[in-house]
């Protein structure tokens, strides 16, 4: 269901993600209806976000993991299952079992100041004016495509992480793998063993770790992107935050020699490419797996960004612009982080529309 004019809510939620629909949950059961207290505007055709779009390949078991959502386990699925199946049919679930009532599919193209205590949210499906704005946009729309010389005279196809869709697609053809994180190691691995002859570039020298990924390997990930928004400066890539895990696949890949980075790139040529130390390959295809950026360019028109390039942030909060909420960014990109922003923004949205805290009913 779409409205098409303008339409008067407390909190508009943009983005149906793992954020969004934690934010949409707590507003819910602190009092505000959904489609007249609260809207969620999610710009895909159906639920699961992000992860709608992920490639078959890319299976539950091999993700970075899905946290549960407020009140609603993921319970135990198949591992073996593509993780845009699995997270799909759960944030559908979830949608329906608290009816959320998410409009669908609209997409957030502007938000402006409307008076000193209001915002306007304009879509491709009429206006939405909200007194608070929880912004829950993730990255997959902003793929990061880094620039070299020469780069346009490459004969080969260039494709990025979002347009991957099977290892197979690429049997007998020479590609290279650009990028640090989890999904370049996972695209190398998975091209190696479909029959693509694999090249690996990173920036540095790529940062396995044996570090377990626990809980308080997760506070400490957090507080360092937390430092960093809250001098507003852009937040780090995944990578560069956690490190790579030396699991026993990854280190057979090393051994292999498959996840052996030839360095920086210097140059393209009509064929290939030229290293930082001018070692060179020839090439059929480039996978720029290089991540993304944050999905705000509807944000825009409030002019957020600082000197540093990036977005002040208090926790959730906008520094500076009260009634507007980043959720899904920054600190709480993670499913885990996401959730928790979720609550957090739409606690802080209910305690500025009416001065004080409303309690959890389920405290």
């Amino acid at each position: 269901m779409v409205h098409s004019s303008t339409v008067e809510v407390d909190v508009a939620v943009i983005g149906a993600g793992q954020a969004g629909l934690s934010a949409a949950y707590h507003l819910q059961r602190r009092g505000l209806a959904p489609g007249t207290g609260f809207v969620v505007l999610d710009a895909n055709d159906g639920p699961g976000g992000a992860w709608r779009h992920r490639w078959d390949s890319l299976t539950l078991g091999s993700a970075h993991g899905i946290h549960d959502l407020p009140r609603f386990p993921l319970g135990t699925p198949d591992p073996r299952e593509p993780a845009s199946s699995v997270v799909s049919r759960y944030y559908g679930a979830y949608e329906q079992e608290f009816g959320l009532q998410v409009q669908r599919p609209v997409r957030a193209l502007s938000v402006t100041e409307a008076g000193t205590d209001r915002l306007l949210v304009a879509t491709d499906h009429g206006s939405w004016l909200a007194r608070a704005v929880i912004n829950a946009t993730g990255t997959w729309d902003k793929p990061h495509w880094p620039r070299y010389p020469g780069q346009e005279s490459f004969s080969g196809t260039q494709l990025h992480t979002r347009d991957f869709t099977n290892a197979g697609d690429f049997a007998g053809r020479r590609v290279l793998v650009v990028g640090g994180g989890t999904s370049a190691v996972q695209f190398l691995l998975q091209l190696h063993d479909a029959g693509a002859g694999t090249v690996w570039s990173t920036r540095r020298p790529p940062e396995f770790t044996r570090t377990p990924f626990d809980a308080e390997w997760g506070r400490d990930v957090e507080q360092q992107v937390s430092e960093r928004t809250r001098a507003g400066l852009p937040p780090l890539s995944v990578v560069a935050a956690t490190k790579l895990p030396l699991t026993t696949q990854y280190r057979q890949g090393i051994d292999a020699g498959v996840l052996v980075s030839r360095g920086p790139l210097a140059r393209f040529t009509r064929t290939g490419v030229v290293f930082a130390d001018g070692s060179t390959a020839e090439l059929d295809t480039v996978l720029w797996a290089t991540g993304f950026r944050a999905s705000l360019d509807h944000l825009a028109p409030l002019r957020l960004r600082g000197p540093g390039g990036g977005i002040r942030m208090d926790g959730p909060q906008v520094e500076g612009r009260p009634q507007l909420f980043l959720v899904g960014y920054g600190e709480s990109s993670s499913t885990l982080g996401a959730t928790r922003a979720g609550r957090a923004a739409a606690t802080a949205a209910l305690e500025l529309l009416t001065g004080s805290l409303r309690p959890d009913p389920a405290c």
